[in-house]
């Protein structure tokens, strides 16, 4: 019991305080990668499944673990991970992300984060169970992609490493804007500076990232759960614990989340960043209607942005890229009404306003 707590915290703490330093966000990187053309932190993502893969890869081979096997929902995890990714636009954060933001004092996340775990835990064990269920029920497969093909776990680990490096070196070839960006003035030196107050680049943070998800692996073992890095089980146990008080839901994913919280709150703290902020009316429904849409999605999914989307694809199953790419969707689908097709009006009323002034201008 003291080493699940230790051990869950210790992870919980190093994944909260790196994401909130680097701001290591997959719902803006996924948001992004479509509004402004920037692929950067989806590929500082793949760095991080990369990462953990080649991990996995060694540990495995040396026997300290095995991966366990699973099979999948495809029609569920298609349609959990498209709301999934509608939901954490709409919240601003993915499942980590709104732990670590709560961690930050946004009210906004809080109230996200509440609905997400409220609506997990009615989606496992609740009033939404028989939707989970019948959504889930007609398409379970094999998930591993080694054991559907024939193909050894450790060739797909490669071409995934090609591809990352490849994405990689290109992104960093790519020649730096001439305008110049001011800096502000170092205000802390030495470890301190390096902890709260230097800027690292993704592809850093996917490093950092993806060596906290390989720990994850043998820490989570040690203590009788036999998976990765997961946020949304765990945050739905804690709920249900704290309505039920059974003791058995505490595990080892229940310490992970409160310390990815912790860790961001000292992370914020130590950089003058914590403040409570409240947000407006649109901002809390948006956050409120998104912590629902991630709550039932990942539920019905099987996963998250972390489960399926950075653990899921390490360990090379059909259910995290399939996971991925629908949540990429969801994301897509909803920035377009949010974000492009705001943009598109305002042009077209700006055009309109510029043709009129013309056509004023030549009359007179």
């Amino acid at each position: 019991m003291i080493w699940m707590i230790i051990s869950g915290l210790i992870v919980g703490v190093l994944l909260g305080f790196v994401m909130q330093r680097t701001r290591f966000c997959l719902a803006g990187g996924f948001r992004d990668m479509y509004v402004q053309k920037n692929n950067k932190m989806f590929y500082a993502l793949l760095v991080a499944i990369t990462v953990q893969s080649v991990g996995l890869v060694i540990l495995t081979s040396l026997g300290l673990f095995a991966i366990p096997d699973s099979t999948f929902p495809i029609v569920g995890t298609i349609i959990g991970s498209f709301i999934f990714g509608i939901g954490i636009v709409l919240a601003g954060g993915c499942a980590t992300g709104t732990w670590y933001r709560a961690g930050e004092g946004l009210i906004g996340s809080w109230i996200a984060l509440i609905m997400y775990a409220l609506t997990a835990a009615a989606t496992k064990t609740g009033i939404l169970l028989p939707v989970m269920t019948w959504v889930n029920q007609p398409t379970n497969v094999n998930a591993s992609m080694a054991q559907t093909t024939g193909i050894p776990m450790w060739i797909f680990v490669i071409v995934l490493t090609i591809i990352t490096l490849y994405v990689v070196i290109k992104t960093l070839r790519k020649p730096k804007p001439k305008v110049s960006v001011p800096k502000l003035k170092q205000k802390y030196h030495g470890i301190r500076h390096y902890l709260f107050e230097k800027r690292y680049h993704p592809f850093v943070a996917g490093i950092v990232v993806g060596l906290i998800a390989l720990l994850a692996w043998p820490m989570s073992i040690s203590t009788g759960r036999d998976y990765g890095l997961g946020i949304t089980t765990p945050s739905a146990n804690l709920v249900t614990y704290l309505i039920t008080g059974d003791s058995k839901l505490i595990d080892w994913g229940v310490l992970l989340v409160l310390g990815i919280f912790i860790g961001s709150y000292i992370a914020a703290r130590g950089a003058h960043e914590f403040k409570w902020r409240l947000p407006d009316i649109r901002t809390i429904r948006n956050s409120a209607v998104g912590g629902i849409c991630m709550g039932f999605g990942a539920s019905v999914a099987g996963g998250c942005s972390i489960g399926n989307g950075l653990v899921e694809t390490a360990i090379m199953s059909w259910k995290g890229w399939i996971a991925l790419f629908a949540m990429i969707l969801g994301v897509w689908f909803t920035s377009y009404f949010i974000f492009i097709r705001p943009m598109k009006q305002i042009q077209q009323t700006d055009k309109k306003a510029n043709k009129t002034v013309s056509q004023t201008q030549l009359s007179s």
